[in-house]
């Protein structure tokens, strides 16, 4: 369990995020076509995680647009927008910000990523989101980067995660 805030408040999650080094663990999400996608269907990429509590907040928002302009240029990079949003926010929100190179994922169907890379909120105001945070996967499939970000309504330490691939 790792501790974080919401405006100073305290809030636990259900663990950790998994160990640099270590293989990521696999996952089926849903995608905005209500398709899923697991992490083996992108073996051989690197892959950058950012998770979130909801598109729908103003610094996760921010979050995706940024991320989608920094993997614009980027070769054999993914970048995965995960949330627990249904999958028709997800497009509505692609849409209206015109972000194509990210794909948005939701955990709505499933509880098992929250659980696998600890990122479920279980109390205060947002209990049952997922923290903000930000992992990212060689192309081997091993981690190289995570960070859970100690304030819910901070972004993410971008230049480090890139600097990570």
């Amino acid at each position: 369990m790792a501790k974080i805030t919401l405006r100073g408040n305290p809030i636990n999650t259900s663990g950790s995020l998994p160990e640099k080094g270590s293989k990521a663990p696999g996952f089926s999400l849903v995608k905005s076509d209500l398709g899923s996608l697991t992490l083996d269907e992108l073996a051989g990429k690197k892959v950058i995680l950012n998770i979130s509590p909801s598109l729908d907040t103003g610094v996760c928002a921010t979050a995706v647009r940024k991320f989608n302009q920094v993997a614009a240029g980027m070769e054999n990079t993914v970048v995965l927008a995960i949330t627990k949003d249904l999958p028709f926010a997800h497009g509505r929100f692609c849409s209206t910000e015109g972000i194509s190179n990210v794909i948005t994922l939701s955990g709505f169907r499933d509880s098992a990523f929250g659980k696998a890379y600890g990122v479920d909120l279980l109390d205060g105001p947002m209990a049952g989101l997922y923290a903000r945070s930000v992992v990212v996967v060689d192309e081997k499939g091993k981690v190289v980067y995570t960070e859970l970000v100690p304030e819910i309504v901070q972004e993410p330490d971008y230049d480090s995660a890139l600097a990570a691939l």
